[in-house]
């Protein structure tokens, strides 16, 4: 039976929402404040946590920054309970690094479903690791996946609007990041302010990492292509876990070695290709890199297209209207599906 431990200065609330949480078969400890609720927390290390942000003595944030810093309580999941519905509040608390946020009154499904879902998550999460998170100072990182899940279950949140800078070329590399949701580019300026495309990112990716051993800054600029959102920790704690951990020092040293093998052939399909061939690869990079299937149809503008290959958006539109023309893909409003995925290798 899992425990959860439930803060909230509301009297009636509190106590409705624990006969509810009880009938769902969950052990549950409450608190009227976030100074009990923090006390609680230590003493009987919840599965979960639920707690309102306006409080008396403790307020919401304060207690998530309390048992944050505690080594015993900082990978409890988190879920804010509150009346505030302003996105500004909601991402106040998930850039705090919450799990979770509820906005009351909720319903009984609702609230079932989110905890259930968190513990879930929580659960597939400690399976990665060698020994239980929970009461544990860190655990070991030792390759990319146990990284990607250590960043999402310590990361802060970070969302981002489409065309949005993440990060700019030459400023201090404080973060890095694991991408959640949407599509991300990378590139550099020339001296005439052209883009030079140096990397595409998509969900399960990281970014921002250019040095093993110290500070360093961006070497490009990271910008999003669409809607998302982050996770990300501190260059400063990441290269903690590079010393902590050498296996996880030698699988990045692979990924560098990958990911600088396909920017060089990237370059020269830039430097020497066709239109048509630009726009060719740059279709075929989306497809089998970026979307989850080929046969997905790639939802883009047309000047991101263009910019990722390295053309005018209309040198840009005139090759897929070519493509087009030879039945090799399709094309509905922005969206351009793959019809021939075979011969679209064989353009020159």
């Amino acid at each position: 039976m899992e425990t959860i431990l439930y803060i909230e200065d509301d009297p009636v609330l509190r106590e409705n929402t624990r006969e509810m949480l009880e009938f769902s078969n969950f052990k549950v400890l409450t608190a009227k404040n976030g100074k009990i609720g923090v006390d609680l927390a230590l003493k009987h290390s919840p599965d979960i946590i639920l707690c309102d942000i306006i409080m008396p003595v403790w307020d919401g944030y304060k207690v998530f920054q309390v048992l944050k810093e505690n080594r015993l309580t900082y990978r409890i999941p988190f879920i804010f309970v509150s009346a505030k519905v302003d996105k500004e509040d909601i991402r106040s608390g998930m850039n705090l690094g919450a799990d979770d946020y509820l906005t009351k009154p909720f319903e009984e499904e609702e609230l079932i479903s989110t905890i259930q879902s968190r513990l879930e998550k929580y659960s597939k999460l400690q399976e990665n690791y060698s020994f239980p998170l929970k009461n544990s100072a860190i655990a070991p990182v030792n390759n990319l996946s146990d990284l990607k899940d250590y960043i999402e279950l310590n990361g802060e949140y970070y969302d981002f609007k489409r065309k949005s800078i993440i990060y700019r070329e030459d400023e201090n590399a404080n973060y890095i990041y694991l991408l959640e949701d949407g599509i991300v580019k990378n590139y550099k300026m020339d001296e005439y302010g052209k883009e030079l495309i140096t990397g595409l990112y998509k969900k399960g990716d990281l970014l921002g990492f250019y040095s093993f051993g110290s500070s360093s800054l961006y070497a490009e600029t990271s910008t999003a292509l669409e809607d998302g959102m982050a996770y990300r920790i501190l260059s400063l704690e990441f290269r903690k876990l590079l010393k902590l951990n050498p296996g996880l020092t030698l699988e990045l040293a692979d990924l560098f070695s990958e990911n600088l093998t396909n920017l060089r052939k990237h370059l020269l399909d830039t430097a020497y290709g066709s239109v048509l061939k630009k726009t060719t690869y740059t279709i075929l990079q989306f497809a089998e890199n970026i979307q989850e299937t080929p046969e997905d149809s790639i939802k883009i503008s047309r000047s991101d297209l263009a910019s990722v290959a390295g053309i005018s958006t209309e040198s840009l539109i005139r090759s897929l209207s070519q493509l087009k023309k030879d039945n090799l893909i399709d094309i509905e409003g922005r969206n351009i599906k793959i019809l021939d995925l075979k011969k679209l290798h064989t353009i020159r």
